[in-house]
């Protein structure tokens, strides 16, 4: 990758319910090495929904994955691009082709020899329509892939395409073997390269990894990592003291502030953003004007305090460092303003207001349920009702992803590029469109402006005009950004949260 690219690129990037049954690991792996020890239970509230990394949504399943795969890049705390399975790169051709050197030696948990055939069968089935791949549209300027060599793997683009780095580091890109893709084994029997492999799941309960022997990186310290499913955080904080786990992942800041002692807590602040999605495409939100009503009349703020305890800050679209968004600059109602509201809803021909369904979920977050109270309690002062559908986690996604809603209180997850965390969203190709239930072909045109470009002032105006679109529209309401909570006892030692909630740094962590 030359120089002024990477600059460029750095500097854009860095500012379920499942069937009751036990899932035995098949992998040949051995046992973990000598040098490992220790086995960290990670105390959570919502189990895994599937082993897919190219299907993954639900936050559980993806931090899980990002422990057994590996992805082409990665990133940094700081949120810079860095190796994994390539360990350089060059664009070409006015960056519209992509040449990426292979790690040599690595190999997959069960023994086979990793190179570019797997990393081609894995873009290749992200590609393919069939998949129902949730990053196909981040990878969609792909037109063929070659493989000159084992350890060289070429992408043709047909367009520049900036962010293309960024994709390739989430796990929604991740790297599987040609011969499970074939066979299609890896749904039951997760096989990556990562720092741990799959052992056992126990849905609903528990799933356990073990130190994989063969990962090519620093000998991990970890011989095991236990993922327990924990009914509520108070109750995760509770094993905690107890000893009963030594991490919990933990959203509600109130169980956070209880955590005292021996117990250390990492507040790191996220790029996922909390959001009122509205499905465009479903009765009176068809109608633009019955949006902005709901903007107007939404006040973000009152939602955090409420919710999260005002631990957060209120945000419009775009939670990427480089590219974040004015949370009041591009809003018809910076601020609520109820009147305002009623007049949309009178030129939305609904003077008298109107009901949506409203899914929310438990299990995965903390907070869902209180967001989804306080807007439901704003919303009814100009007779807009939110009937509230409070589900499971699983439930949940499952409805999510089929864009069985008119409106969701939703956490998606951010990206350090806005055309990874977008594009996907809100174009009229994209691979969560349905999901997002809004796209227009002026989008379409400033998606692909900004991709096109590695001019980071005129990249920084393309997304700026995307903002103003979206919030225009109210295609969604966007409310606030929170913090992540890891929470440790003093046993756990090496471990480092990142901003986008991966758990990648367990690799390195070790127990006293």
């Amino acid at each position: 990758m030359n120089r002024r690219t990477r600059r460029l690129v750095v500097l854009a990037l860095a500012a379920a319910l499942a069937v009751l049954a036990t899932l035995a690991g098949g992998s040949t792996a051995g046992v973990a090495t000598s040098s490992a020890s220790g086995r960290l239970v990670v105390g959570r509230t919502a189990d895994i929904d599937q082993f897919d990394p190219h299907k993954a949504t639900a936050f559980q399943s993806v931090q899980t994955l990002q422990l057994l795969y590996g992805t082409l890049v990665q990133l940094t705390p700081s949120l810079d691009i860095v190796p994994d399975l390539a360990t350089s790169w060059k664009f070409s051709d006015g960056a519209q082709t992509l040449t990426l050197q292979l790690r040599k030696n690595v190999k997959f948990q069960n023994g086979a020899g990793f190179d570019s055939t797997d990393v081609k069968a894995s873009l290749n089935r992200i590609l393919d329509p069939a998949t129902a791949a949730v990053a196909r549209s981040n990878l969609s300027p792909i037109t063929s892939i070659d493989t000159p060599s084992p350890t060289t793997v070429v992408l043709h683009l047909n367009t520049p395409d900036v962010p293309i780095l960024a994709a390739l580091a989430d796990i929604n890109t991740a790297i599987l073997s040609s011969q499970d893709i074939a066979a299609g084994s890896f749904v039951k029997n997760p096989n990556g390269t990562g720092p741990f492999r799959f052992v056992s799941w126990t849905a609903g309960q528990s799933l356990t990894l073990a130190n994989n022997p063969r990962y090519y990186g620093k000998a991990v310290k970890l011989a095991q990592v236990v993922f327990r499913v924990i009914p509520d955080e108070s109750s995760v904080l509770s094993a905690l003291r107890a000893n009963q786990a030594q991490m919990g992942i933990i959203s509600d800041p109130l169980v956070a502030r209880q955590a005292k002692g021996n117990l250390h807590v990492f507040r790191t602040p996220s790029l996922n953003y909390h959001v009122l999605q509205l499905n465009a495409r479903h009765g009176p939100l068809t109608k633009q004007y019955a949006r902005l009503a709901i903007q107007c009349a939404l006040d973000r703020n009152e939602v955090l305090q409420s919710a999260a305890l005002g631990e957060g800050s209120v945000i419009g679209p775009i939670t990427s460092p480089a590219y974040r968004s004015n949370p009041n600059a591009d809003r018809v109602c910076p601020k609520p303003n109820l009147v305002k509201a009623r007049k949309f809803l009178k030129a939305a021909g609904l003077p008298n207001g109107f009901t949506i369904e409203t899914i929310v979920e438990t299990g995965e977050y903390a907070t869902a349920v209180n967001e989804a109270q306080s807007a439901q309690a704003q919303l009814k002062k100009v007779g807009i009702n939110l009937d509230l559908k409070v589900l499971d986690a699983g439930t949940y996604v499952k409805r999510w992803l089929a864009a069985d809603f008119d409106a969701a209180i939703a956490l998606n997850g951010g990206r350090v590029d806005p055309d990874t965390m977008y594009n996907r969203y809100f174009t009229t190709t994209g691979s969560l469109n349905k999901v997002a239930g809004f796209a227009s072909p002026k989008l379409d045109q400033l998606f692909a402006q900004g991709r096109a470009t590695d001019n980071v002032k005129l990249r920084k105006a393309v997304y700026r005009n995307i903002t103003k679109l979206l919030e225009g529209q109210a295609a969604w309401v966007w409310m606030f950004s929170a913090y992540d909570y890891r929470i440790t006892t003093s046993k756990v030692h090496g471990f480092i949260p990142m901003p986008n909630g991966s758990l990648q740094y367990l690799r390195q962590t070790s127990l006293s």
